[in-house]
């Protein structure tokens, strides 16, 4: 099941389970759609696979599988890939 991570790992921007922004690659590392195409050019910098958009999971869903609270943050190897 997806972690459904709660942040960019880029610029810390918030992504809720519900937006529409998250961007993930087959590890679920976490980006914003903005960081995604502008600094990643669609390719995570964790292990260069592709980001696409993050699927959400339906309301009654997320009572009992509730997203991850646990925020990633590396905005040092963001940089290094712009």
């Amino acid at each position: 099941m997806l972690e459904l991570r709660p942040n960019c790992e880029c610029c810390n921007m918030d992504l809720p389970a519900e937006s529409l922004e998250a961007r993930i690659c087959t590890f679920e590392c976490t980006f914003c759609s903005d960081c995604a195409a502008s600094k990643l050019h669609g390719v995570c910098p964790n292990c260069g696979g592709e980001l696409v958009a993050r699927p959400r999971r339906p309301a009654d869903k997320l009572a009992r599988y509730p997203a991850s609270t646990e925020r990633v943050f590396k905005p040092t190897g963001c940089a290094a890939t712009a």
